[in-house]
């Protein structure tokens, strides 16, 4: 995400002091709530969907993602590497291309 998007997420927030409001517990069931709004826009055809309204509960949920970073003094780029490198271990590409095993069952 660049700087300035999320400066902005902050100014947001900080703006109408709404850090008070953000522990990691609220942020983290705000998250689940947004993501299973996500999930609703393909409850009953996940071939037609209103592409405006995934947008908006997807910008819900990783807005709410950067809440929880914030909160947690954690960045972006480093956890996401972290657990790239957990996968890559996870899932060699020789063992899993084409398939969507689990790897407990590789």
């Amino acid at each position: 995400m660049k700087q300035e998007t999320i400066n902005r997420i902050r100014k947001f927030n900080s703006d109408r002091d709404w850090d008070q409001f953000h522990s990691p517990n609220n942020l983290a069931k705000t998250i689940a709530i947004e993501a299973t709004e996500l999930l609703e826009c393909f409850q009953w055809d996940g071939e037609k969907f209103n592409l405006e309204h995934v947008k908006e509960e997807l910008a819900d949920v990783i807005t709410n993602c950067q809440n929880l970073l914030d909160k947690l003094g954690l960045d972006v780029d480093e956890i996401i590497n972290q657990k790239m490198e957990q996968n890559e271990k996870k899932y060699p590409v020789d063992k899993v291309k084409g398939t969507a095993k689990k790897y407990t069952e590789l």
